[in-house]
């Protein structure tokens, strides 16, 4: 059974229904600090936009930030302790919203502008170019959920993390630190991704059931998506964001001064700019991947 189509293919239902939903979502979000005042602002206009564009994208959305924010809260004493610029509850501005959104935000804008957001199933067949543009947002939140999944429990880990260039061990928190417990969890990330792909596509996307068989495809591609993703945020870490280790602070710091020694890395890019170049490329590689797959 699919969203009756006076409801789903409705621009003004769509952007209603957006609103009233990211309003709800970014003023909870900001009550229980997973947001910032500015993060709140521009997590309510991007979650608007997605669903706006289509239901199951605003979907991905949410699956990402919910499953993300929850984990966040999980073991904040032990990250408190070990992360350089933890904050309670792991409260995001507007610009960490934007760079884990930015790119599927604009996918979502064109894909609405092609389709006029009626949702579509994944078949180069039909549209090489629409194909592409959902295996880009499939892969940007598989990106995403991979490396905050990997991150916020590999941190939690017994086990010392290994610089992902060398495999020497390195202490918690250092960019490009990997352990197995993190790189599970990033392949959990976008499996998750992918499993709210397909269930609100079985709502959203009236398929011929060959082609709805084909699309549980996405579920291992966006398994392999989140891991890939992570593994290009630990590489990009590891090699053009500089870790250092504070004997004051008794942490590892990304920021270069007197009292800290390197080791690893080099300052080019940020922790923001890491995760909008991984995303980006996540991004490509599985639009790439969906256009030869289906």
């Amino acid at each position: 059974m699919v969203i009756p189509a006076a409801f789903s293919s409705s621009l003004a239902v769509r952007s209603a229904v957006g609103a009233l939903l990211a309003a709800a979502i970014a003023a909870r979000a900001v009550r229980r600090r997973s947001l910032n005042a500015s993060g709140g602002i521009a997590g309510f206009v991007v979650m608007a936009v997605h669903i706006a564009c289509g239901y199951r994208y605003g979907a991905l959305l949410l699956a990402f930030f919910l499953s993300s924010s929850k984990l966040t809260k999980i073991g904040e004493d032990r990250k408190r302790r070990v992360e350089d610029e933890f904050k309670e509850g792991g409260q995001r501005n507007w610009i960490q919203v934007l760079a884990n959104s930015i790119i599927a935000t604009i996918l979502v804008v064109i894909f609405e502008i092609m389709t006029g957001g009626q949702d579509q199933c994944l078949d180069s067949n039909g549209s090489k170019i629409i194909t592409g543009i959902i295996g880009g947002i499939i892969g940007h939140y598989c990106c995403c959920n991979g490396d905050t999944w990997s991150s916020e429990i590999g941190v939690l880990s017994n086990e010392q993390p290994r610089l992902i260039t060398t495999l020497k061990p390195v202490r918690k928190g250092t960019n490009g630190g990997v352990t197995l417990q993190g790189l599970l969890a990033a392949t959990g990330g976008g499996l998750i991704i992918g499993l709210t792909f397909v269930i609100v596509g079985l709502l959203t996307a009236d398929c011929p059931s060959d082609m709805a068989l084909q699309q549980l495809l996405v579920i291992p591609i966006s398994a392999a998506a989140g891991l890939l993703g992570s593994l290009i945020d630990s590489l990009l870490g590891a090699t053009l964001q500089f870790s250092g280790y504070c004997s004051v602070r008794k942490k590892v710091v990304s920021k270069r001064g007197p009292t800290v020694t390197k080791i690893s890395g080099m300052t080019v890019l940020d922790n923001d700019a890491v995760n909008a170049v991984s995303v980006l490329l996540t991004t490509v590689l599985t639009a790439y991947a969906c256009i030869s797959i289906f």
